[in-house]
């Protein structure tokens, strides 16, 4: 048998993020590549006690179907969340998702027809460019400095190019960067979004995890007009084994998403929403986070630190305020890819990810992601000294 697969499979291609998570559970290799965040932190006890309680309650509730749209509950907590970020929220406002990614999926299947440009910041997330692939886009980038996005050139894309549909990014502690865009530019942005009457699609996994400096806006907060889709996301702050997360935006483009989610997959899980919702009335989510944000600076300072000591100088690292990721800068000429192809894994027995994976159109390879929240703090110094001296030996 021969399938005769629709067009949009030719632009659906094995992803790296499949390769990591496969490195992520061997236990010989020290591995900083996937978005992992430190398992020794889950709320295990408080999520085993809410799923005894809702599975065993009478009835069966959390056993059966939901509404499509999630959890009149969950999407009240929800609502609550935001408005607690400065977002003016209703219940009515939220869809919950199989997690954020299935939020990227939608609006690019709602937004883009072939041939159709999405802004990206360049670098960007991988997995965003995953969700994107089926629904046949081009790409138009924007590079990023210490501020995020540079606005200006952003600008400069959206006079040129009228076949722009969206702008996509991760305004907080960007993946794979960790940059975080200035309040300037967030508030240039949404100018930009209305003046070209395009659609801002805010991702904010981590969002919640800061630990130095002080809270910017969501651009959600700042939208004028119903321009922004904002996704939010339990997975870096509660766990990612719950698959779930949410869209706020206006009353149309939620409806559409709706429809989506209906044809995807009918709903999220009534027992993840449920179990969810139970952690969120019974537990302090806030003290949560806390824990998370004071590890993970702790960690990030280390990984900071072990490169410092053990990197070759011209390697440069960015420092981060919050989130689970450094980006590293290596002289031009060094193929990351090939690095660690060659000479990180079967030597340093060290993963990470090359870089050139999140360029959309023009791939650099002397760049990688590393991720400081899964490894422990031995991990982190072990896995950096080794790293540092195949560098040393390499360069």
């Amino acid at each position: 048998m021969t399938p005769k697969y629709a067009q949009r499979m030719a632009q659906v291609q094995p992803s790296a993020i499949g390769e990591l998570l496969a490195l992520g559970a061997d236990p010989s290799i020290i591995s900083f590549g996937g978005g992992y965040p430190d398992a020794t932190l889950f709320p295990a006890d408080q999520l085993d006690a809410v799923f005894h309680e809702i599975i065993t309650a009478p009835g069966g509730a959390a056993m059966q179907y939901a509404p499509s749209n999630g959890l009149a509950r969950l999407r009240d907590q929800v609502a609550g969340l935001m408005r607690a970020d400065g977002v003016a929220c209703t219940g009515d406002d939220v869809l919950i998702l199989q997690g954020s990614q299935q939020g990227l999926d939608f609006a690019a299947r709602m937004l883009v027809d072939p041939g159709d440009v999405i802004v990206t910041e360049d670098p960007t997330f991988l997995g965003a460019l995953i969700a994107f692939a089926p629904s046949q886009p081009d790409y138009a980038v924007v590079p990023v400095d210490d501020e995020g996005m540079q606005t200006g050139r952003l600008e400069a894309i959206l006079a040129a190019q009228p076949q722009v549909k969206m702008i996509y990014t991760i305004p907080d502690f960007q993946n794979p960067t960790g940059v975080t865009l200035s309040l300037e530019r967030r508030k240039a942005l949404i100018a930009l979004a209305n003046r070209y009457d395009l659609i801002v699609l805010e991702d904010t996994p981590y969002r919640h995890i800061r630990f130095a400096g002080h809270n910017l806006p969501t651009l959600k907060s700042l939208d004028t007009e119903g321009r922004v889709i904002h996704l939010g996301s339990f997975s870096k702050i509660l766990v990612p084994g719950l698959r779930m997360g949410w869209a706020v935006a206006n009353p149309d483009l939620l409806s559409r998403m709706g429809q989506l989610k209906v044809a995807a997959d009918t709903q999220t899980s009534t027992l993840n929403m449920a179990a969810a919702s139970l952690f969120l009335d019974r537990y302090d989510l806030n003290a949560h986070i806390a824990t998370l944000r004071s590890a993970y600076a702790t960690k990030k300072e280390a990984m900071l630190d072990a490169i410092r000591r053990h990197f070759p100088q011209e390697i440069m690292a960015t420092d981060p305020q919050g989130g689970l990721f450094t980006w590293l800068t290596f002289p031009e000429g060094f193929d990351a890819t090939e690095f660690m192809r060659h000479v990180a894994l079967p030597q340093a027995r060290v993963a990470y990810v090359p870089g050139a994976t999140f360029f959309p159109l023009t791939p650099r390879a002397n760049h990688a992601r590393l991720n400081y929240s899964a490894p422990s703090l031995s991990a982190i110094e072990t896995g950096m000294a080794a790293l540092g001296r195949a560098l040393h030996a390499n360069l």
